[in-house]
């Protein structure tokens, strides 16, 4: 039986959507093939700990836990941190170093698609529609005509290397910019604030994965919200509408999900994403890729998946096992 690190926590404002996350992948697990240690890796350090209550510190060294009376060398880590160290690439160069096989896509992807800005710019470069967009770096002197210039009025303002919605504002006049600037690179949120522009249009969303067979495209969600756009409240306290399927016409439907196909071959990816798109003019405009979407009872990916036929316990097999053909 493969001993499977469930990976949770992280040191950023998602921690809390993570631990929630890890849970559904410890409960849908196949028990019979996998034995399952939820791992924290949080500020206060990397621990192992049981349904019984054993609690241990992780040994880096080789990656293994030792409770009292057993000592578990993990054969694999299933990674269930949103935002650093588990969707940005540094635990994926750690497992790489440690010889151990893990879920997502690798370390050189995850650093790529956890940078909004860098990502969007690369895939622009395959005729991949994505919206213009200015960088800032933190304490970087903001010229806010030659940001609005580029990209108009409104705009978003975000975290370049952050998620679940949490340092994100709309802008709509030039005043509020710096303020906005400043918001998205505060501690915890990211070095880095993007400045996009304002897409109009329905906003939707498309998981992916790769098993045995190939690429397997989920079925599209759109995202219906009354708040000014889809932020943390309207992701994870019911402040929003999820409909799965999407409400769309086959063509537009057939279109996303082929340019979510593209996405990740372009990328030449593995594991579980989900990309975001704003459709402009019946054009689906990349937002964003997640490559740790969340698996809470309240995330996306696992209503596509319902809606889909495909068991929560098959596809994180899968997905195990395409990981371990690729070593």
């Amino acid at each position: 039986m493969m001993n499977v690190a469930v990976i949770e926590g992280g040191y950023s404002h998602e921690k809390e959507i993570s631990l929630l996350s890890a849970q559904t992948v410890h409960t849908h697990l196949d028990a019979s093939k996998y034995r399952t240690i939820r791992v924290r890796i949080d500020k206060e350090g990397w621990f192992g700990y049981t349904n019984e209550g054993k609690m241990a510190p992780i040994n880096k060294d080789d990656f293994s836990v030792h409770f009292e009376d057993e000592r578990i060398q993990f054969d694999y880590a299933f990674i269930v941190i949103h935002g650093t160290p588990g969707e940005d690439g540094k635990l994926q160069a750690y497992f790489d170093m440690m010889k151990i096989p893990y879920n997502t896509c690798s370390q050189l992807l995850a650093t790529l698609t956890f940078n909004k800005f860098v990502c969007n710019r690369f895939l622009s470069n395959f005729d991949i529609p994505v919206a213009k967009a200015v960088i800032v770096n933190k304490g970087e002197s903001v010229d806010k005509d030659a940001i609005i210039k580029k990209v108009g009025l409104p705009c978003f303002v975000k975290p370049a290397d952050g998620g679940s919605s949490f340092g994100v504002t709309k802008v709509k006049v030039k005043t509020q910019l710096k303020d906005a600037i400043l918001l998205a690179t505060e501690d915890g949120n990211g070095t880095q604030a993007l400045v996009e522009s304002f897409l109009v249009g329905r906003e939707v969303t498309n998981g992916v994965y790769k098993n045995v067979n190939g690429i397997q495209v989920l079925p599209v969600t759109e995202i219906i919200t009354k708040n000014e756009f889809f932020d943390f409240n309207a992701k994870y306290t019911g402040e929003s509408e999820e409909v799965t399927p999407a409400d769309l016409p086959k063509e537009m439907t057939i279109k996303i999900q082929e340019m979510t196909r593209k996405v990740y071959a372009t990328l030449n990816m593995t594991g579980l994403a989900r990309v975001d798109y704003i459709i402009v003019n019946d054009v689906p405009t990349v937002i964003e890729i997640n490559t740790v979407p969340g698996q809470s009872a309240a995330s996306i990916v696992p209503q596509m998946a319902k809606v889909a036929g495909i068991p929560l316990s098959k596809m994180f097999d899968e997905i195990i096992e395409v990981s371990l053909l690729e070593l």
